[in-house]
Protein backbone atom coordinates (compact mmCIF):
# COMPACT_ATOMS: atom_id res chain seq x y z
CA UNK A 1 0.00 0.00 0.00
CA UNK A 2 2.57 2.53 0.89
CA UNK A 3 4.81 2.02 -1.90
CA UNK A 4 1.58 2.29 -4.33
CA UNK A 5 1.00 5.65 -2.55
CA UNK A 6 4.60 6.77 -3.39
CA UNK A 7 3.70 6.00 -6.82
CA UNK A 8 0.96 8.23 -6.39
CA UNK A 9 3.36 11.14 -4.85
CA UNK A 10 5.23 10.90 -8.05
CA UNK A 11 2.35 11.45 -10.52
CA UNK A 12 1.28 14.64 -8.62
CA UNK A 13 5.01 16.07 -8.57
CA UNK A 14 4.35 15.77 -12.23
CA UNK A 15 1.06 17.59 -12.88
CA UNK A 16 1.91 20.56 -10.96
CA UNK A 17 1.59 22.51 -13.44
CA UNK A 18 -1.23 20.46 -14.71
CA UNK A 19 -4.96 19.28 -13.22
CA UNK A 20 -4.16 16.69 -10.39
CA UNK A 21 -6.82 14.53 -11.08
CA UNK A 22 -7.43 12.70 -7.81
CA UNK A 23 -9.63 9.56 -9.36
CA UNK A 24 -5.90 8.90 -11.24
CA UNK A 25 -3.99 9.60 -8.34
CA UNK A 26 -6.22 6.78 -6.16
CA UNK A 27 -5.93 4.26 -9.90
CA UNK A 28 -2.24 4.55 -9.00
CA UNK A 29 -2.39 3.99 -5.23
CA UNK A 30 -4.70 0.78 -6.19
CA UNK A 31 -7.30 1.77 -4.02
CA UNK A 32 -10.59 4.30 -3.70
CA UNK A 33 -10.77 7.73 -3.76
CA UNK A 34 -12.32 8.00 -0.34
CA UNK A 35 -10.09 5.98 1.35
CA UNK A 36 -7.29 7.75 -0.41
CA UNK A 37 -7.88 10.76 1.03
CA UNK A 38 -8.45 9.02 4.49
CA UNK A 39 -5.09 7.60 4.28
CA UNK A 40 -3.15 10.41 2.86
CA UNK A 41 -4.81 12.49 5.81
CA UNK A 42 -3.88 9.82 8.79
CA UNK A 43 -0.39 9.80 7.15
CA UNK A 44 0.80 13.63 5.98
CA UNK A 45 -1.26 15.10 8.73
CA UNK A 46 -2.67 17.40 5.78
CA UNK A 47 -5.48 16.90 3.43
CA UNK A 48 -4.50 15.90 -0.09
CA UNK A 49 -6.27 18.95 -1.67
CA UNK A 50 -3.76 21.37 0.78
CA UNK A 51 -0.27 19.12 0.31
CA UNK A 52 -1.04 19.91 -3.72
CA UNK A 53 -1.39 23.41 -2.57
CA UNK A 54 1.38 23.87 -0.61
CA UNK A 55 3.60 22.20 -3.35
CA UNK A 56 2.27 23.96 -6.33
CA UNK A 57 3.39 27.44 -4.64
CA UNK A 58 6.34 25.44 -3.55
CA UNK A 59 7.68 25.11 -6.91
CA UNK A 60 6.21 28.53 -8.20
CA UNK A 61 7.98 30.33 -5.66
CA UNK A 62 10.82 29.20 -6.69
CA UNK A 63 10.05 30.11 -10.04
CA UNK A 64 9.31 33.54 -8.74
CA UNK A 65 12.31 34.35 -7.46
CA UNK A 66 14.52 32.63 -10.51
CA UNK A 67 12.71 35.85 -12.57
CA UNK A 68 12.24 34.13 -15.87
CA UNK A 69 8.73 34.30 -16.42
CA UNK A 70 6.39 37.24 -15.84
CA UNK A 71 4.23 37.08 -12.85
CA UNK A 72 0.94 36.22 -14.84
CA UNK A 73 2.65 33.75 -17.13
CA UNK A 74 3.31 31.72 -13.89
CA UNK A 75 0.01 32.25 -12.39
CA UNK A 76 -1.79 30.51 -15.03
CA UNK A 77 0.55 27.72 -15.44
CA UNK A 78 0.15 26.67 -11.81
CA UNK A 79 -3.72 26.55 -12.03
CA UNK A 80 -4.75 30.49 -10.96
CA UNK A 81 -7.04 32.15 -13.20
CA UNK A 82 -5.58 36.08 -11.96
CA UNK A 83 -2.70 37.47 -10.87
CA UNK A 84 -4.50 38.53 -8.13
CA UNK A 85 -6.06 34.88 -7.17
CA UNK A 86 -2.49 34.02 -7.54
CA UNK A 87 -0.95 36.69 -4.99
CA UNK A 88 -3.34 35.79 -2.94
CA UNK A 89 -2.56 32.03 -2.48
CA UNK A 90 1.02 33.29 -2.58
CA UNK A 91 0.53 35.44 0.04
CA UNK A 92 -1.13 32.99 2.41
CA UNK A 93 1.59 30.54 2.42
CA UNK A 94 4.89 32.69 2.09
CA UNK A 95 3.69 35.65 4.16
CA UNK A 96 3.95 37.92 1.48
CA UNK A 97 3.70 38.47 -2.12
CA UNK A 98 4.86 37.13 -5.51
CA UNK A 99 5.99 40.92 -6.41
CA UNK A 100 7.43 41.89 -3.34
CA UNK A 101 9.65 38.78 -2.77
CA UNK A 102 10.66 38.91 -6.45
CA UNK A 103 12.15 42.72 -5.45
CA UNK A 104 13.44 41.70 -2.18
CA UNK A 105 14.51 38.18 -2.35
CA UNK A 106 12.22 37.07 0.62
CA UNK A 107 12.72 33.63 1.74
CA UNK A 108 9.64 31.53 1.56
CA UNK A 109 8.17 28.92 2.83
CA UNK A 110 8.60 25.17 1.47
CA UNK A 111 6.40 21.97 1.31
CA UNK A 112 8.85 19.70 1.40
CA UNK A 113 8.06 16.53 -1.50
CA UNK A 114 6.95 13.62 1.22
CA UNK A 115 7.38 9.99 1.00
CA UNK A 116 5.63 7.45 3.23
CA UNK A 117 7.32 4.68 5.39
CA UNK A 118 6.17 2.60 7.80
CA UNK A 119 7.97 2.11 10.93
CA UNK A 120 7.34 -1.47 12.38
CA UNK A 121 8.26 -1.50 15.99
CA UNK A 122 6.62 -4.49 17.46
CA UNK A 123 5.70 -3.51 20.67
CA UNK A 124 2.54 -3.53 21.08
CA UNK A 125 -0.43 -5.09 18.85
CA UNK A 126 -3.74 -3.93 18.08
CA UNK A 127 -6.98 -5.86 18.96
CA UNK A 128 -9.46 -5.91 16.48
CA UNK A 129 -12.32 -8.22 14.79
CA UNK A 130 -13.94 -7.84 11.67
CA UNK A 131 -17.72 -7.65 11.78
CA UNK A 132 -20.25 -8.23 8.97
CA UNK A 133 -24.01 -6.57 9.94
CA UNK A 134 -27.40 -6.46 8.68
CA UNK A 135 -28.91 -3.21 8.39
CA UNK A 136 -29.50 -1.13 11.48
CA UNK A 137 -30.51 2.00 12.42
CA UNK A 138 -29.41 4.78 14.61
CA UNK A 139 -31.66 6.35 16.95
CA UNK A 140 -30.64 9.36 18.37
CA UNK A 141 -29.88 13.29 19.23
CA UNK A 142 -27.94 14.98 16.30
CA UNK A 143 -26.06 18.19 16.16
CA UNK A 144 -23.40 20.00 13.76
CA UNK A 145 -19.93 20.45 15.06
CA UNK A 146 -16.47 21.12 13.41
CA UNK A 147 -14.20 18.49 13.40
CA UNK A 148 -11.17 18.14 16.18
CA UNK A 149 -8.24 16.30 15.35
CA UNK A 150 -6.10 16.96 18.54
CA UNK A 151 -7.31 17.39 21.94
CA UNK A 152 -10.97 18.26 23.56
CA UNK A 153 -13.88 18.91 21.44
CA UNK A 154 -15.76 22.02 23.01
CA UNK A 155 -18.60 21.61 20.62
CA UNK A 156 -19.13 18.02 21.25
CA UNK A 157 -18.29 18.37 25.12
CA UNK A 158 -21.30 21.17 25.25
CA UNK A 159 -23.76 18.98 23.53
CA UNK A 160 -23.34 16.18 25.32
CA UNK A 161 -23.48 18.14 28.78
CA UNK A 162 -26.96 19.39 27.82
CA UNK A 163 -28.58 16.76 27.08
CA UNK A 164 -30.87 15.63 30.15
CA UNK A 165 -29.65 12.29 31.99
CA UNK A 166 -33.11 11.06 31.77
CA UNK A 167 -32.95 11.29 28.05
CA UNK A 168 -29.78 9.01 27.69
CA UNK A 169 -31.09 6.71 30.10
CA UNK A 170 -34.16 6.32 27.93
CA UNK A 171 -32.38 5.86 24.87
CA UNK A 172 -30.29 3.38 26.60
CA UNK A 173 -33.00 0.97 27.32
CA UNK A 174 -33.45 0.92 23.67
CA UNK A 175 -30.02 -0.55 22.54
CA UNK A 176 -30.66 -4.07 21.17
CA UNK A 177 -27.40 -4.90 19.30
CA UNK A 178 -23.69 -3.94 19.21
CA UNK A 179 -22.98 -1.72 19.87
CA UNK A 180 -24.27 -2.17 23.10
CA UNK A 181 -25.09 1.48 24.79
CA UNK A 182 -25.50 4.82 24.39
CA UNK A 183 -22.40 5.99 21.08
CA UNK A 184 -21.25 8.99 19.54
CA UNK A 185 -21.62 8.84 15.83
CA UNK A 186 -19.95 10.87 13.40
CA UNK A 187 -21.46 10.92 9.88
CA UNK A 188 -21.42 12.91 7.05
CA UNK A 189 -17.58 14.11 7.25
CA UNK A 190 -16.07 16.34 4.48
CA UNK A 191 -14.11 14.30 2.54
CA UNK A 192 -11.08 16.38 2.84
CA UNK A 193 -11.06 15.98 6.33
CA UNK A 194 -9.37 18.78 7.12
CA UNK A 195 -9.54 20.57 10.60
CA UNK A 196 -12.48 22.99 11.27
CA UNK A 197 -14.86 21.27 8.68
CA UNK A 198 -17.81 19.56 10.13
CA UNK A 199 -19.89 16.69 10.85
CA UNK A 200 -23.17 15.62 11.73
CA UNK A 201 -22.43 14.21 15.44
CA UNK A 202 -24.96 11.82 17.12
CA UNK A 203 -25.51 10.07 20.93
CA UNK A 204 -27.91 7.77 20.35
CA UNK A 205 -28.21 3.59 20.07
CA UNK A 206 -28.04 0.95 17.96
CA UNK A 207 -31.67 -0.15 17.88
CA UNK A 208 -34.31 -1.51 16.09
CA UNK A 209 -36.98 -0.52 18.07
CA UNK A 210 -39.06 2.74 17.16
CA UNK A 211 -37.58 6.11 17.27
CA UNK A 212 -38.92 8.59 20.61
CA UNK A 213 -40.42 11.84 19.95
CA UNK A 214 -37.25 14.61 19.34
CA UNK A 215 -34.90 11.86 18.24
CA UNK A 216 -33.30 11.57 14.62
CA UNK A 217 -33.13 8.44 12.77
CA UNK A 218 -29.87 7.30 10.76
CA UNK A 219 -30.66 4.00 8.68
CA UNK A 220 -27.31 2.51 7.86
CA UNK A 221 -26.88 -0.23 5.08
CA UNK A 222 -25.29 -3.73 5.82
CA UNK A 223 -21.75 -4.09 5.54
CA UNK A 224 -18.51 -5.28 7.07
CA UNK A 225 -17.19 -3.51 10.13
CA UNK A 226 -13.70 -3.53 11.94
CA UNK A 227 -13.89 -3.02 15.36
CA UNK A 228 -10.92 -1.70 17.38
CA UNK A 229 -10.64 -1.44 21.10
CA UNK A 230 -8.36 0.80 23.72
CA UNK A 231 -7.72 1.23 26.93
CA UNK A 232 -6.07 4.51 28.44
CA UNK A 233 -5.52 7.91 29.27
CA UNK A 234 -8.99 10.19 27.56
CA UNK A 235 -8.77 11.42 25.11
CA UNK A 236 -5.44 10.73 24.22
CA UNK A 237 -5.88 6.93 23.83
CA UNK A 238 -9.08 7.65 21.44
CA UNK A 239 -7.29 9.85 19.20
CA UNK A 240 -4.28 7.76 19.48
CA UNK A 241 -6.01 4.66 18.14
CA UNK A 242 -7.45 6.30 15.35
CA UNK A 243 -3.94 7.77 14.09
CA UNK A 244 -2.72 4.06 14.74
CA UNK A 245 -5.53 3.13 12.83
CA UNK A 246 -4.94 4.55 9.96
CA UNK A 247 -0.81 4.52 10.25
CA UNK A 248 -0.24 0.56 11.07
CA UNK A 249 -3.22 -1.60 10.79
CA UNK A 250 -4.78 -0.28 6.96
CA UNK A 251 -1.24 -0.23 5.76
CA UNK A 252 -1.06 -4.10 6.97
CA UNK A 253 -4.40 -5.56 5.95
CA UNK A 254 -6.28 -6.04 2.81
CA UNK A 255 -9.08 -3.43 3.76
CA UNK A 256 -10.13 0.12 2.84
CA UNK A 257 -12.61 2.22 3.91
CA UNK A 258 -15.76 2.85 3.07
CA UNK A 259 -18.54 5.66 3.35
CA UNK A 260 -20.75 5.46 6.38
CA UNK A 261 -21.05 6.66 10.16
CA UNK A 262 -17.85 5.80 12.49
CA UNK A 263 -19.31 4.61 15.60
CA UNK A 264 -17.30 5.18 19.28
CA UNK A 265 -18.73 3.41 22.20
CA UNK A 266 -16.85 4.71 25.26
CA UNK A 267 -16.53 4.07 29.08
CA UNK A 268 -15.34 6.40 31.59
CA UNK A 269 -13.70 5.97 34.80
CA UNK A 270 -15.05 7.31 37.53
CA UNK A 271 -12.69 9.97 37.57
CA UNK A 272 -13.09 10.63 34.07
CA UNK A 273 -9.41 10.45 33.29
CA UNK A 274 -9.45 6.31 31.62
CA UNK A 275 -11.14 5.19 28.95
CA UNK A 276 -12.22 1.54 27.20
CA UNK A 277 -13.02 2.51 23.54
CA UNK A 278 -14.77 0.74 21.10
CA UNK A 279 -14.61 1.96 17.28
CA UNK A 280 -16.62 0.89 14.49
CA UNK A 281 -15.14 1.82 11.25
CA UNK A 282 -16.88 0.89 7.96
CA UNK A 283 -14.53 -0.95 5.63
CA UNK A 284 -14.32 -3.30 2.51
CA UNK A 285 -11.89 -5.66 0.84
CA UNK A 286 -9.71 -4.50 -1.42
CA UNK A 287 -9.93 -5.31 -4.93
CA UNK A 288 -7.62 -7.29 -6.62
Amino acid sequence: MLERLNESLEYIERQLDQDVDVAEVARIAATSEYHLRRMFSALAGMPLSEYVRRRRLTVAGGEVLAGRESLLDIAVRYGYGSGEAFARAFRALHGVGPGEARRTGAALVSQARLTFRLTVEGSSSMRYRVVDKPDFSVVGLKTRVPLVHSGPNQAIIDFVRGIAPATLEGLEKLSDQEPHGVVAICDDLDPSRAEGTELDYYQGVITSAAAPDGTTVLPVPAGTWAVFTTSGPAPQAIQELWRDVFTQWFPSNPYRSRPGPEILRTRMSPDKTEADAELWLPVEREQG
